[in-house]
């Protein structure tokens, strides 16, 4: 358990002394995307969920032309101007035949057997394949700082039993491979980690944001001291379509900031959006797992910087910053997740889908309390 003394500079530092880093000050009105140099023809495999509309929407404000394929399902009313050709990633891929386009943009693989068919089918008439793959692709996050050449999952490290479904981290891995072997010299991998901001359907960012306006005394994990990093939505995919106008290959993190936040730092960042009396009470690490207080589920974004995870939060981006990477502040983020939220239906906003249950973290709080010190 941190001291007092510690504890307090850590919510100071957050508080005051970082406020220009998290964003914390007022910050000029949105400006629309310049248009690019050239014009490119872009095939995005998805494009209607959390990103893609994101996506489609600089896209098209730089002047590209875009071509959706999915299977109409999902938000089938946006973009009524842009081309949307429909199949199915699982087989029928007949409306991409005979078609040209200069990049191709990966969206909604998770399965190298779909990436290894789009890819096969498009190898000879796109240019650039764009694979959208996850930060959950490194077997091993020990490493301080992290970077794409740390070890990712395979089938000589992860043990898979025959017919069973392959671990999230070693299909988006095996994707990886498969694009990189359809397009030698011509793939692009993009490894995010969480993604958030408005739009996000999975309430893992969501949960401190909302869980911080509605005050009171709030279950704060570790110390404050843990590393993070994210990535908004918006940041990620501005970034892929300028990457993608570079012609850009090779193999990237995007997450950030460039600099990582502490989880203290994090927290009072978002609490100074809001008019809310929240009150953070910091529990130790050994407790909460001794309590069955999950880190990254009962405690989104939160991972220990320990146990074999020390660089989960600390990769080195400066070559990704280099191309391009940028950062929204944090205030921007949590404010325009806020204003999601809240737009939402009652009955969406009753329902958060990750974080601790207001019950089970006022039990938590209550045995913190009552601990022999």
């Amino acid at each position: 358990m941190p001291s007092t003394d510690r504890r307090t500079f850590l919510e100071v530092a957050a508080a005051s002394g970082t406020a220009l880093a998290l964003g914390l000050l007022p910050s000029p009105p949105p400006r629309p995307a310049p248009r690019s140099g050239a014009s490119l023809r872009i095939l995005i495999l998805g494009g209607t969920g959390f990103i893609g509309p994101y996506q489609v929407q600089y896209a098209l404000g730089r002047g590209h032309t875009v071509t959706l394929f999915n299977r109409g399902r999902t938000n089938p009313h946006l973009f009524p101007d842009v081309e949307k050709l429909v199949g199915d990633r699982d087989g029928d891929l007949s409306a991409l035949e005979g078609r040209r386009w200069d990049v191709v943009i990966d969206n909604s693989a998770s399965d190298p057997t779909r990436v290894e068919r789009s890819a096969k089918l498009l190898q000879d008439t796109v240019d650039l394949y764009l694979f959208v793959s996850t930060r959950s692709v490194y077997y091993d996050t020990s490493r301080v700082p992290m970077t794409v050449d740390a070890d990712v999952f395979s089938f000589e490290n992860t043990s898979v039993a025959p017919g069973a479904r392959l671990p999230y981290g070693l299909a988006k891995a095996l994707s990886e491979q498969k694009t990189r072997e359809l397009f030698p010299g011509r793939a692009l991998i993009v490894r995010p980690s969480l993604i958030v901001g408005p739009g996000d359907l999975t309430d893992r960012f969501t949960y401190w944001p909302v869980r911080i306006e509605r005050g009171g005394e709030v279950l704060a994990p570790g110390d404050g001291s843990d590393y993070v990093q994210i990535i908004d939505a918006r940041d990620l995919s501005e970034w892929m379509i300028r990457l993608a106008e570079q012609r850009a290959t090779g193999t990237y993190n995007a997450l950030g900031p460039q600099t990582p936040w502490s989880f203290a730092g994090l927290l009072h960042g978002i609490k100074a959006v809001t008019t809310a009396d929240a009150r953070f009470t910091w529990v130790d690490t050994d407790f909460l797992l001794a309590n069955d207080v999950r880190p990254y589920r009962e405690m989104p974004v939160w991972m220990p910087a320990r146990d074999g995870r020390e660089g989960f939060g600390r990769f080195d981006i400066s070559r990704e910053v280099a191309l391009g990477l940028t950062f929204r502040p944090l205030a921007v983020t949590a404010r325009d997740t806020l204003d999601y939220y809240h737009a939402q239906s009652e009955e969406r906003q009753q329902e958060l889908r990750a974080g601790i249950a207001p019950e089970r973290e006022a039990e938590v709080l209550r045995l913190w309390h009552a601990r022999p010190r």
